[in-house]
């Protein structure tokens, strides 16, 4: 489990096909500085494994399944990534809870500067939208972050805002998104789990 507070921007080094899924060999002197093979580091919100590692850097497999789901789909070598470590039960949840679970992928519509600010408007496929709700909680490439406004309930692909403060611009990749970017989305998983108890307390949703 992450939380979503990013510790560092790591580079992608290395891609090597690997079945019908890739490895990927990430520098990030932090992420790897108390790691273990079997260790989990969130790569710009995706839960990788740790396979093999060195001083600053660790080696994962990316399956099909996660290339289909995330950015990480034609990863190369020179992409910067945001790096998180697994949380510590002892930890603060300085974010929320992120699981490192992608449900999908969206596209930066627009940046709108502001004096110490930018709000990034993303657009979010239609099966997420109901997941999304304004002052809630969402993960963008792995970063923990606060919904300033949404689309309004209506058929087809919705779209939400997020305003990004100097540290987080900063810190993370985000601070170098322009519109046509595409960016992981993980949704609250305190959202998914009501959606699932509504669908079985539907007519009919339990037979």
């Amino acid at each position: 489990m992450f939380t979503g507070i990013i510790e560092e921007i790591g580079e992608v080094t290395a891609v090597e096909p690997s079945g019908d899924g890739v490895r990927v060999t990430v520098r990030g002197p932090k992420a790897v500085s108390d790691a273990a093979h079997g260790d989990s580091i969130s790569v710009s919100g995706v839960c990788l494994t740790v396979v093999d590692q060195g001083s600053d850097w660790f080696t994962a497999d990316v399956m099909k399944q996660t290339l289909d789901m995330s950015t990480l789909e034609g990863v190369s070598a020179g992409r910067v990534v945001n790096l998180e470590r697994a949380t510590a039960a002892h930890g603060r949840l300085g974010g929320h809870i992120v699981q490192g679970h992608i449900d999908g992928t969206g596209e930066v519509l627009d940046v709108r500067p502001g004096e110490q600010w930018q709000v990034l408007r993303i657009s979010i496929p239609a099966e997420l939208a109901p997941l999304v709700v304004d002052k809630g909680s969402i993960a963008v490439d792995g970063v923990s972050l606060t919904v300033s406004g949404a689309s309004a309930a209506a058929p087809g692909d919705g779209w939400f805002e997020v305003s990004l403060i100097p540290e987080t611009l900063a810190a993370t990749t985000l601070g170098a998104r322009v519109p046509g970017d595409r960016v992981n989305l993980e949704t609250d998983i305190l959202a998914r789990h009501v959606q699932r108890l509504l669908a079985f307390s539907t007519e009919g949703g339990s037979k």
